[in-house]
């Protein structure tokens, strides 16, 4: 594969309350471009060239969200340790946890909304994202009712 066919590395965060024991996952809703408005998707971008992945996920999460993140470890997909989202791009996401600030949608995206586990897959997400969704709410587990 040339590297003009080799596919465009997309990195993203999967924003949750605790990397050990998650119980809300953030997802963000997009408003643009017109054909992925209204579908939720992880925060991030491509990796532009001279960065790291780690390096574009942090930049990406500030200029999108204005917070600062810690990384968990990486949940590899299954096209090489990526995941497919398009014939043309390639993800690899890690969940995340804010250190600082508070997300806001500054870019892409109109809404953000906060989860709670058992509810991950109930905004339309976009299409290649529910696969991903669905891996981390098999991960995740369902808080004990109160007494």
């Amino acid at each position: 594969m040339s590297r003009a066919d080799a596919p465009v590395l997309v990195v993203a965060a999967a924003i949750v309350d605790d990397l050990h024991a998650p119980h809300l996952l953030l997802a963000a809703r997009r408003h643009t471009p017109v054909d992925l408005a209204g579908r939720w998707e992880f925060p991030g971008g491509k990796v532009d060239p001279g960065e790291t992945p780690v390096e574009a996920l942090h930049r990406e999460i500030r200029e999108e969200l204005g917070v600062t993140i810690a990384l968990g470890p990486e949940l590899a997909g299954p096209d090489a340790g990526t995941w497919r989202i398009s014939d043309r791009y390639v993800l690899r996401l890690w969940p995340a946890t804010i250190v600082s600030g508070t997300p806001v949608p500054l870019v892409e995206h109109d809404e953000l909304r906060w989860l709670p586990v058992g509810d991950w897959l109930s905004v339309p997400w976009l299409d290649p994202d529910v696969p991903i969704v669905a891996a981390l709410a098999a991960q995740a587990v369902e808080p004990e009712p109160s007494p």
